[in-house]
């Protein structure tokens, strides 16, 4: 099936050490988490639908077999989660997710991206586009359903083994062209060391460890970079970090 993907809080028993997800502050919710799953593949489909449905707090709520009925069914079931493969026919998981993250009334819509890593050379533009994290499709069964559950929180969830070599891949080239210090001056000082330590992928209790403050200042500086970037989420925070340059492949932030 598939595993998950920056480093982060705790991850489900199934998980592997390091492949914790980044935690951020959830909503409350009521009712089962409303899933999606968008694939091309008949079985591939009906096996998520068979494992998410084994779950009391997890319903699926529609089935797309390529990237424009997925972003119609979206539109209509108003999904917490929609399980987004990227190549499919018609309309592929990057563009459908462009389109998904764009639309209005869709905000609480969290895509999950499937992806290999050696194949899928667009996660990191989905990741722009708005997607909250994504799986590679050797992940386990527990693996897939805390992810989902993750994302359903409002969390990121992302893998330093994968994520960093892949974000740190498609910016390099792009790092020196990026109006940093302009972008990054609507934040603090304080903010921007945050933001360094999100890129580079500790949780808000290690950063609160770090940086010697309450969780929950950790947390509101997470939520502050968050608003003044004009991010999506805490996945998108990661992207600027590495686009910005305070976080560099091979040279994790520091404070």
């Amino acid at each position: 099936m598939v595993t998950t993907p920056t480093r982060a809080t705790e991850a489900a028993p199934a998980a592997r050490a390091g492949d914790r997800p980044v935690t951020g502050p959830g909503p409350a919710r009521r009712g089962p988490v409303r899933v999606l799953v968008a694939d091309d593949q008949d079985l591939v489909r009906a096996g998520f639908r068979l494992l998410v449905e084994g779950e009391g707090d997890l319903a699926v709520v529609g089935e797309a077999a390529d990237g424009a009925q997925a972003v119609a069914l979206a539109r209509a079931a108003r999904p917490d989660v929609v399980l987004m493969d990227i190549r499919m026919p018609r309309l592929d998981g990057l563009q459908a997710t462009r389109e998904l993250a764009a639309m209005a009334g869709l905000e609480q819509v969290r895509v999950l991206i499937l992806t290999t890593y050696d194949s899928d050379a667009h996660v990191f533009e989905a990741l722009e586009a708005g997607a909250s994290g994504f799986l590679l499709k050797d992940a386990g069964p527990a693996e897939l359903l805390h992810a989902i559950r993750v994302v359903a929180a409002g969390e990121a969830l992302l893998a330093p083994r994968v994520t960093r070599r892949l974000i740190a891949h498609f910016t390099a080239a792009r790092t020196t062209h990026q109006r940093s210090e302009e972008r990054l001056a609507v934040l603090t000082d304080r903010e921007r060391e945050v933001l360094a330590l999100v890129g580079a992928g500790l949780s808000n209790a290690e950063i609160a460890e770090r940086l010697v403050i309450s969780k929950a200042t950790a947390r509101t500086h997470v939520s502050r970079a968050i608003g003044k970037l004009g991010a999506r989420d805490r996945a998108q925070l990661v992207v600027v970090a590495y686009q910005t340059g305070l976080v560099s492949p091979g040279h994790p932030a520091s404070v």
